[in-house]
Formats: C-alpha cells, structure tokens, sequence
C-alpha cells in the first residue's frame, strides 16, 4: 500500500486533480496534502477530492515533507508536486513499482523535459567535484520522488532549496539503493529568473555543507578556492556576454517553421475538417474561434497531439539557421497561436529559447477542451497597438521581458495573424505568405522555402 504526500501552497486551480489522479492507481489507499498555510481554498478543495490535509505550522517545503511523513500510514511514500497537471499516465508505477518489488530503497523522478539552468550550471558541476557517485543523475533537483518511509525518517530535512538534493545525498551516504526513472512528459513552469539567485545559493549551500560535515578532511582551501575561481570568471563572462544580447529574432509557428498548419494537421488525423472550415467561416471574434477550436480537441491526449506534431515536416534549414543566429547574439523566440504543449515541443528540437503561445488545458491526460488565453495577449493602457487581442502584445511583453528595443527584433510570420506583429518589429518578415497585405507590411519577403536569407538581415 502506497502514501502519496504533497506539499502545497495556494494551489486551488490543480490540486483536486491531482489528488484525483493519485487515488486512480489502485495502490495508493491514503493521500495526504501538507498545506503551508495557503491564502485560497487549496485545503477546502484537497479534502473535497478524498485527501487528508494536514496544515503545516512552519512555512517550508522541508517542514512539509517531515509533517507528511510523520502522519503516513504507509512505509512506500511518494512525493508529488500539487501545481502539475496532468501527470503522465504511468507516474506513481514508475515511481513505487521499483520500491514495491524491494529493488530500491529510494526513487527519483525524472522527466522528458530539459534540466534547469540551475541543474546545469550549479547542481551537477558541484555534484561531480564532492559527489562523483551522484552526478550521473539527469535531474537531481526534481522534486518528484519515493522512498522507504524509515529511510525518510533518519534524514534531516532542510527548508530551502536545497531539500530536494539534500534528500538524494543523504539516501546515498545511507547507501540506500537508489534508481532514476523517466515519468514521461510533463508540462511544468520555469522558476522566474528573480528566483534562481536564491535557488542557487541554496543547493550549492546544501551541497558543500554536507560535504564538510561528511569529510571535513577532504574538502581542501584549493578546492574552495578552484570553485571560487571559476565562478568568478563565469560572472564576468556572463555581464561581458549579456551586455551583447540585445538582439531577437521571433518566428510564427504554423506554415514558418512547420511546414504546416497544427490545427489542420489534428482536423485531418481526428476527422474534424468540416467542422473547422465551418467555424472558419462562422466565427470572425479571434478569442472565441481559438475557443471554440479548443473543444474540437476534447478528449485527445498529450500523446494524441504530440505525434501530430512530429509528423509535420519543418523549414528544412530552421535549424541550422537558429544556431547561427544564437552564434551572432540573437535570442530566439517563438509566438504562435497554436498551443504550448506543441510550441515547447517545436522550441526542444530547433533550439529556441522561449515559446509563448496559448494553453490548451488537459485533466487526467486527456484534453479537456478548454484554452487558456494568457494574459500577455491581451492589450493594456501600455500597449503600442489598438488590437484587445493580439500577437503585438506578445511581442511587447517578450522586448520588455529581456530588455531587448522593437528596432532590435527581427520578426517572420506567414499569415493576416502576423501583420501587426511585423509592422511593429525592427526587421519584418514575410515567408512563403498568400497575404498581399502582408507582403507589403513586411520589409523583406522570403519566398523559397529557407532560411538562409534572414542571416543578410540578422547584423
């Protein structure tokens, strides 16, 4: 019999669903849901969905996790996080299956998504110098994991950051039998840059401190002193290399990069063509076609939309041209009126690095139909162009988000949908478009089907 534990805190939009979620495995018989004093109806709305809510009485992921095991039932215990949703399918039986057949004493979780920059850049690089055992581990940092409950109970919990892999070192100086598994895909949000600063401290403080107390012996003044060094050298490179990205380049998605449209590529493989034409001709409001095209979708999968999407064949240059573009100081985006399951997937195998697009919403990982419309579409008292809902809006944001001027953007799209857009960026781009109004907007018009000819622009 399994435990699941989640620490929350004002997670009242997913919660319920996730609870739901984990009593659908036939092996989890107790949920319970470590509130850290939320300010909305998480608590409310977690017991309504079967679980048992436990209020923790001091804020901290750390506190959290020891309230949680100290009140489970059960020796298996799994850790969730409450604001992802949906979960991949398989997620408590990659999780508990290897702990359940005692083959391990503890589980990390990992997911079919590239590892943070803090991972990156600060996690594994400490890992490989004071714990060499450790830094195979793709994702050490994920939160998503499962272990023996009195193996959990002889650790030390911090209350940072730095819990998650103060977990996995102290279950390796346990020798504890440890295994990563691969959940699958799961769509989760970045940590705001603001945050990563303290996210960093926190899992280097974590690291070293337990690696003095472990073998003060070990640790020398030169191993210090090398790692000082190097981040010395890595924020100067970084204020010398950041001063210079104050370039862009943002693309459309549908009929730019691929070589086709999403939504008629679904409409074909699901058999809902006609119904698409028709709302096409019907709905002329853009907020309520996006809409209303949602709950065509209603009932699909992640993997449904994911395989339509690898079927579309891209810009057979996109690719190489990105990587020249990054070469030269351009940061690379992509806003599309499609969804960000789809995008972020486009955004992996192009090298891009944002995506912004509209959210498609999906509950057990089936499509629900419904689409969110985040708020950067819309216009404000701020915004440069008079359209309520529109891809200019996007672009604002996205210049203002990384200090980059409009005159400094290079922008390509294909359709009516991209016109504002690139009469309002620095260098317009028209490719491959069949709109004459378009054509005329755009500085520059690309006709063949490549890239290369933006590289004349991108200076």
């Amino acid at each position: 019999m399994l435990t699941v534990i989640i620490p929350v805190l004002n997670e009242e939009k997913t919660i319920a669903n996730v609870v739901r979620f984990c009593f659908s495995h036939p092996l989890v018989k107790e949920v319970i849901v470590v509130d850290d004093k939320s300010e909305d109806k998480t608590p409310q709305i977690a017991a309504e969905a079967g679980a048992r809510v436990i209020t923790s009485q001091v804020r901290g992921k750390g506190i959290s996790m020891k309230d949680g095991i100290d009140a489970a039932s059960h020796e298996i215990l799994i850790f969730l996080d409450g604001d992802i949703d949906p979960y991949p399918e398989g997620t408590i039986t990659h999780l508990a299956e290897p702990l359940v057949m005692d083959e391990v004493d503890f589980v990390k979780g990992s997911f079919a998504r590239n590892a943070g920059r803090v991972t990156e850049l600060v996690a594994k690089p400490l890992l490989n110098i004071f714990y060499p055992g450790l830094s195979h581990f793709s994702q050490p940092l994920s939160g998503m994991i499962a272990g023996k409950k009195s193996y959990f109970k002889k650790i030390d919990l911090l209350n940072d950051y730095g819990v998650d892999i103060g977990i996995l070192i102290d279950m390796y100086l346990m020798k504890a039998r440890i295994r990563e598994v691969n959940i699958g895909y799961i769509e989760n949000k970045s940590k705001p840059w603001q945050a990563l600063g303290k996210m960093s401290g926190e899992v280097s403080r974590a690291i070293i401190s337990k690696a003095q107390r472990q073998h003060p012996e070990e640790i020398s003044e030169e191993d210090i002193l090398s790692i000082e060094a190097v981040s010395g050298e890595m924020n100067k490179t970084l204020r010398e290399k950041l001063c210079g990205f104050h370039k862009m380049a943002i693309f459309d998605m549908d009929d730019t990069i691929l070589l086709g449209r999403t939504i008629d590529a679904c409409a074909k493989k699901f058999g809902f063509t006609a119904k698409l034409e028709d709302l096409r001709a019907q709905e002329k409001d853009p907020i309520i076609l996006t809409k209303r095209i949602g709950l065509l979708l209603k009932g699909r999968t992640i993997d449904d939309m994911l395989n339509v999407v690898v079927d579309i064949p891209m810009v057979h240059d996109i690719k190489e041209v990105i990587a020249e573009l990054k070469a030269r100081g351009y940061i690379i985006g992509i806003i599309s009126n499609s969804y960000t399951l789809i995008t972020n997937y486009v955004k992996q195998q192009i090298g891009a690095d944002f995506t912004y697009a509209n959210q498609l919403e999906f509950f057990e990982g089936k499509c629900t139909g419904e689409v969110n419309l985040p708020s950067y579409w819309f216009g404000s008292p701020e915004s440069i162009c008079g359209h309520a809902y529109c891809k200019t809006n996007v672009l604002q944001h996205v210049s203002e988000k990384y200090n980059v001027q409009l005159k400094n953007c290079i922008v390509v799209g294909d359709s009516r949908d991209d016109r504002c857009m690139i009469g309002h960026g620095g260098k317009g781009v028209s490719f491959r478009t069949k709109d004459d109004l378009l054509r005329t907007i755009a500085g520059t018009n690309i006709e063949e089907e490549s890239f290369q000819s933006l590289l004349q622009l991108a200076v």
